[in-house]
């Protein structure tokens, strides 16, 4: 392989490290974040979720299993850019058909390989998030940096509508007895996936539909997808998640969905100073007392001071990281959510659980309206 070109990692604050390129040749900019998983990088890139952030991994060693077309989370990457500290030329599995540098090239992805990653992530754990660029094209560090004051804070940022899709498409037994309607905020395939492997027929909605629309469809329960960007920026969306609480039927929200939900309740959300993303992050279940391994990835979460004033709203989990929010309950409607993937992939099955709290809830629902 020809040799890599050098390439620059600029910060907000100014900081810059020195690597080599990896995939595109050019330039990229959005928020710095790092995942902490061990595996499943290609769902990792492809999860719509990480719309418009750089990510920095933390495993030393990536690419080396290459990529397989079936282990997407969406059709396309959605990284901004890619920060590694080893990246893999060649990859050693006999399942994968292609290598990780060739996949972001065919996606335009740009990333920076032989960076000091916990140097860089201690730096960011230590600043909180910002907005960083990646170059392998522009090497002036002046120029990047001036570069990067201008990229917009993901505080206030609506992202959804860049990675939603805009057709409803169905998935799953067209004779099951239980229809769900999911709202698409930036949805990944898995969770589609969990739904219709437990018999349900899925009508994925565009984020815009009326709740007229997905009437027609005459869904048994809905639920709110994860997807990128602040929620507190979805004012449309927050509306029509309250009016759809209002009607009584059975609601299950993950991440962005989870947190609109909230905010459809009128809890608020802010932006945390480093967010949770990776496949080894640990929640306490406050009803069962049980502990569950999490795949997780949001910067934004509920704050807590506006759910105790809310007697609605009951806390179901808690990231025993620093006790932040990771699942909440209606206390008078069948609704529940969770700031984490139950899906995971990549990622522990320790949450899957609440699929079938969902399908119970939905069931119930049917039972109580046939009498």
């Amino acid at each position: 392989m020809e040799e890599r070109k050098p390439a620059l990692l600029v910060l907000e604050d100014g900081t810059v490290f020195y690597g080599k390129a990896t995939g595109k040749i050019g330039t990229t900019t959005g928020e710095i974040a790092f995942n902490t998983g061990m595996t499943g990088y290609q769902e990792v890139f492809t999860d719509p979720s990480y719309y418009g952030q750089i990510l920095v991994m933390t495993t030393s060693h990536i690419g080396n299993y290459g990529v397989n077309p079936i282990e997407v989370e969406s059709e396309t990457v959605k990284i901004a850019g890619l920060v590694t500290k080893k990246f893999a030329n060649n990859f050693s599995r006999a399942s994968g058909v292609s290598d990780l540098q060739d996949y972001l090239v065919a996606n335009d992805k740009v990333g920076i390989t032989d960076i000091d990653t916990r140097s860089l992530v201690r730096h960011i754990r230590h600043k909180g998030a910002m907005n960083a660029i990646i170059s392998s094209e522009i090497l002036d560090e002046k120029v990047l940096q001036k570069q990067v004051k201008e990229v917009p804070s993901m505080d206030g940022l609506e992202l959804s509508s860049k990675v939603a899709t805009k057709v409803a498409y169905e998935v799953g037994d067209p004779a099951s007895s239980l229809r769900v309607a999911l709202l698409d905020f930036g949805v990944k395939k898995n969770i589609v996936r969990c739904l219709a492997d437990r018999g349900c027929l899925v009508k994925v909605f565009p984020m815009d539909a009326s709740i007229a629309e997905m009437k027609t469809f005459n869904p048994d329960g809905y639920l709110l997808s994860n997807g990128p960007g602040d929620p507190s920026a979805m004012p449309n969306e927050i509306a029509l998640v309250k009016e759809l609480v209002e009607i009584g039927t059975p609601i299950f929200g993950i991440c962005l969905g989870h947190q609109i939900l909230g905010l459809s309740q009128g809890l608020k959300t802010e932006k945390m100073f480093n967010g949770h993303r990776g496949i080894n992050h640990p929640v306490m279940n406050l009803i069962t007392g049980k502990g569950e391994i999490t795949s997780q990835n949001h910067g934004f979460v509920i704050e807590k001071a506006s759910v105790q004033s809310n007697p609605r709203i009951k806390v179901t989990h808690e990231h025993l990281n620093d006790q932040t929010i990771a699942g909440i309950m209606l206390t008078d409607k069948p609704v529940f959510s969770v700031q984490y993937h139950p899906e995971a992939s990549a990622g522990p099955h320790d949450s899957r659980y609440l699929f079938d709290q969902f399908i119970s809830n939905m069931k119930l629902a049917k039972q109580d309206a046939s009498k």
